[in-house]
């Protein structure tokens, strides 16, 4: 029985790179994305890497909707016939001081990066206690750790994260649900507005951070790297 997996925000970027590593492990692979034009071309680009289409699926889902949430896992366990890795990478970040930021703004951030993460694991722990086990990994930043101007927001929600995170692994670790959080220092992608290609010739690329996904996953049942941390080897001077 192949290993099923769902990323969340798995439509570019981290997310699309985790999503197929995944497929090269042989997992079938659910990604979610809130656009209907970018989820159908990451299906059609998983599925031609996939080979054939019964290992993957696409699907519109916000992740601050509690009741969509809780359809789409469904759906998802539904079609593979159950659920064993949860990798929580939708996220955003807006780089705007706190006395220039709409309200609206603060919700979305923290709406998406944090109460979306709750949400996920919420509709996930029923579909992997009846597998007896699996993951759930949750991409953090390690600007939790260092925050910086106009990054309040996004650092706050990171932050809140990691400990929603060590809390959670304490919670299910003896029914062997391993929960872990990666912290990621810059990557080249289009997040937060930047060019994709931005800073490539130092910045770590997607595929980096999902290099870390597939380690963690094959680790031994005994042991549980709870929080990995992966920063560019050589970053840009100062």
């Amino acid at each position: 029985m192949s290993r099923v997996s769902v990323v969340t925000g798995g439509t570019r970027g981290i997310g699309l790179a985790i999503a197929e590593a995944l497929l090269k492990q042989g997992d079938a692979v659910a990604v979610t994305g809130t656009s209907e034009p970018t989820v159908s071309r990451a299906a059609e680009r998983l599925r031609a890497l996939a080979g054939r289409d019964e290992r993957v699926t696409a699907v519109v889902c916000d992740v601050r909707d509690s009741a969509a949430v809780v359809d789409t896992f469904n759906e998802i366990a539904k079609r593979f016939g159950g659920l064993d890795v949860l990798i929580n990478n939708a996220g955003v970040g807006v780089g705007r001081p706190i006395a220039d930021m709409p309200d609206e703004e603060w919700d979305r951030i923290i709406g998406i990066n944090l109460t979306g993460v709750f949400h996920c694991c919420k509709a996930a722990i029923p579909h992997l206690r009846r597998r007896n086990g699996g993951w759930i990994i949750s991409i953090s930043s390690l600007s939790s750790k260092n925050p910086f101007i106009g990054g309040a927001a996004y650092s706050a929600s990171k932050a809140a994260l990691n400990a929603f995170s060590e809390a959670l692994m304490q919670e299910l670790r003896q029914e062997n649900i391993r929960v872990s959080y990666v912290l990621p220092g810059s990557v080249a992608t289009e997040f937060s507005g930047r060019a994709s290609q931005a800073g490539a010739d130092w910045r770590l690329q997607p595929d980096d951070v999902a290099q870390v996904i597939v380690d963690l996953l094959a680790h031994q049942a005994r042991s549980l790297p709870s929080r990995v941390e992966i920063r560019p080897s050589r970053p840009q001077k100062s």
